[in-house]
């Protein structure tokens, strides 16, 4: 009897399907909760957004009746003055369409029983005063004039249709006017047109192309309703109250075209899989016909290409790859570079800011291969441990040394620098393991840092590191580096050498840590001139350098400047002329680049010094940058002041740019993404 051979094939369609449409079942769901969560979080953003801008013109309008109210307090007794101070008011508020107060019948017997004086918006310039009043116009049986007399303060009344006013329908803030004994004797009312809120909230409701949105009043009227819902559609609905009006804005988002490109791309997927299917199958067919002659050379191959793929994607994981790594400090940049001399090598760096303090480390493991980079992936993972407990550099390393002897199975050591810089000092602690001397480059000027060697880690376990401390000042520069820089080969066998490593990098002593590391890298690739490399290379620079500062538009920020520019230790005879430069900047955009609103600016100030001179004190140059978003300003634009004039014949302005251009030795405006940008140049 023939046993019958079971099918992998089809089983392994069966399965494959399976988890396709699992995997699919679970994208879409997952996609799909994420999309709602999105469109929720973006409602509720914009609703506060709106609520916002609506209690903004609501706080308006209560503040112009409660002023309004308040001077017809104070000429209560006098009709005529009531038309200027409507008048008046209508024309400070551009927004609102007009504005009423209506005083208690026959209070005024000679003006009639009805008195009730309005202004009107007509034009952007023109308003139109009038007494409305009448037994046609009986304002007494209006809701905003009764619940006047219910609350003694500021009161919304429910959407109406203005006949005698804007003759548009409005939404009205009513407050009551009392004469000298307490009594009610008046009401004021403010009106406000809802075609102006329509045309106000769609830049913040409109949150996808087809939703909707509304405006209730507290008892349910609709203040503004931009279309109505469809029977029998699924919609997702998000409100907002708002507090000093009891309003509620709601945004409706109808449910297909919410999820209309997450339904087209299911369907793509859907097709993309059953054409998958189809394909595996006919895959399954060929590779049955060939697995027999394949099986042994493919193991082999998949063991190297695995092992070789494992080392690699440790390397990759492990490496910070992102810059800059740090987007909330300004004090710190950072730029790190490993090129490994084959698939995978045994250089190492990493760096972290743990309590406003870096932590940093470069290394470089014996041999090559996939020992070398477990070796790595563990120091880097014993470094992060540790640090994360430990300040000391050398307890840090004497924790790791331990830690590494004890599972050094390979007889396998590295050599590794080690450093702790405080942010907010400038205080750096460091230890070096056997590594090459980092070189600090301050003022333009290279020097190799004073390190001990000490030991390699993983070849004695119970070695006492010696630690090392030194100060950095701002825009202090220190390079990291394995010896693949140095001990880099040509086609003559000559290697790049230190003094070379020196002149590369007093060169490119100006530039920011991502250009250093790419211009020593590139001299590198000339030096070596196509010859094959023999070791990994390991770069990283690290710039210490002085935030920028970031100020309020408020002429009280004025005093930070002085305590900013102390940290830029210039010398005594700059500081009180760059200051007071400075100073008048800044005031001019805070001034001009931001009228009637409030808004930030920053300060920002590099250093470049020219490499070519042993002097860089007599050939640096300040650059300070001020950098706001307000309205188009350009302080430059102005005429220079003739100063030969007398004080009563030169116009007025101009004085102050003039002071900078005296000072400073070149202005520039630029107005780049809707921000000016203001650089003053300073040779020293």
């Amino acid at each position: 009897m023939k046993t019958k051979k079971p099918h992998y094939g089809i089983w392994i369609m069966v399965i494959a399907a399976i988890i396709l449409e699992t995997i699919s079942c679970l994208q879409y769901f997952s996609s799909r909760a994420a999309i709602k969560q999105e469109a929720e979080r973006r409602a509720q953003t914009e609703l506060r957004k709106a609520e916002l801008e609506i209690e903004k013109h609501t706080i308006e309008m209560e503040t112009a009746a409660c002023a309004l109210a308040l001077l017809v307090e104070q000429h209560i007794d006098c009709p005529d003055s009531i038309y200027a101070a409507t008048d008046l008011a209508v024309r400070t508020m551009r927004k609102y369409t007009s504005l009423a107060v209506a005083y208690i019948p026959d209070y005024f017997p000679a003006e009639g029983r009805y008195f009730e004086v309005c202004s009107s918006r007509i034009t952007a310039d023109s308003v139109f005063t009038r007494q409305i009043g009448s037994a046609a116009h009986d304002y007494t049986e209006l809701e905003w004039y009764k619940n006047a007399f219910l609350h003694d303060s500021c009161w919304w009344c429910e959407p109406y249709m203005d006949d005698s006013g804007s003759e548009s329908m409005v939404v009205s803030c009513s407050r009551p006017v009392h004469d000298a004994e307490g009594r009610v004797v008046a009401v004021v009312c403010v009106d406000m047109m809802l075609e102006y809120l329509q045309q106000k909230l769609p830049e913040y409701l409109q949150v996808y192309k087809n939703s909707y949105y509304s405006i209730r009043s507290s008892k349910g009227g609709d203040i503004v309703r931009v279309m109505d819902t469809v029977p029998g559609r699924k919609y997702n609905k998000y409100q907002e109250e708002i507090d000093a009006t009891g309003w509620h804005i709601e945004i409706i988002i109808p449910e297909d075209e919410l999820f209309a490109d997450l339904n087209r791309i299911g369907l793509l997927v859907g097709i993309l899989m059953l054409v998958g299917l189809v394909v595996l199958a006919l895959m399954l067919v060929y590779a049955s016909r060939m697995i027999k002659k394949l099986v042994l050379s493919t193991e082999q191959n998949q063991r190297m290409e695995s092992e070789l793929q494992i080392a690699s994607t440790i390397q990759t994981a492990m490496l910070p790859k992102v810059f800059p790594p740090f987007h909330d400090r300004l004090d710190l940049n950072i730029y790190g570079l490993v090129d490994p001399a084959k698939e995978i090598g045994g250089d190492l760096y990493d760096f972290y800011v743990r309590q406003d303090k870096l932590f940093f480390c470069v290394g470089d493991v014996s041999g090559k291969g996939v020992p070398a980079a477990l070796v790595m992936a563990m120091t880097r993972s014993l470094f992060r441990s540790t640090s994360a407990h430990e300040e000391q550099p050398a307890l840090i390393l004497h924790k790791m040394n331990r830690a590494l002897c004890d599972q050094n199975s390979q007889n396998m050591f590295l050599t590794l620098f080690l450093g702790v810089l405080d942010c907010s000092t400038g205080q750096l602690r460091y230890c070096n393991a056997g590594h090459n001397a980092p070189i600090l480059l301050r003022d333009g000027q290279c020097r190799m840092a004073e390190v001990l060697p000490n030991l390699p880690l993983g070849i004695e376990p119970d070695f006492e590191f010696t630690e090392q401390t030194t100060r950095l000042r701002y825009d202090d520069l220190i390079l990291l580096y394995t010896d693949g820089l140095t001990e880099a080969e040509n086609r003559a066998h000559e290697q790049y050498g230190e003094a070379r490593m020196l002149r590369t990098l007093q060169t490119l002593a100006a530039e920011s840590p991502r250009r250093i590391v790419s211009g020593m890298q590139a001299d590198v690739e000339r030096f070596v001139d196509g010859a094959q490399q023999s070791d990994d290379l390991t770069l990283l620079c690290i710039r210490y350098q002085q935030p920028a500062l970031v100020m309020r538009n408020d002429i009280q920020q004025i005093p930070t400047l002085p305590e900013w520019l102390d940290g830029l230790q210039l010398p005594d005879e700059l500081t009180m002329p760059i200051n007071l430069a400075l100073e008048e900047a800044v005031t001019n955009v805070m001034l001009y680049a931001y009228p009637g609103r409030s808004g930030q600016l920053m300060v920002e100030c590099s250093k470049t010094i020219n490499s070519s001179t042993n002097q860089p004190i007599n050939s640096s140059t300040l650059t300070f940058t001020i950098t706001d978003s307000g309205i188009p300003f350009d302080p430059t634009a102005r005429e220079e002041v003739d100063t030969s004039l007398s004080a009563e014949e030169r116009p007025i302005g101009g004085l102050g740019i003039h002071l900078v251009r005296q000072i400073m030795d070149e202005v520039r405006y630029e107005r780049i993404d809707d921000k000016n940008i203001l650089t003053l140049i300073k040779r020293i």
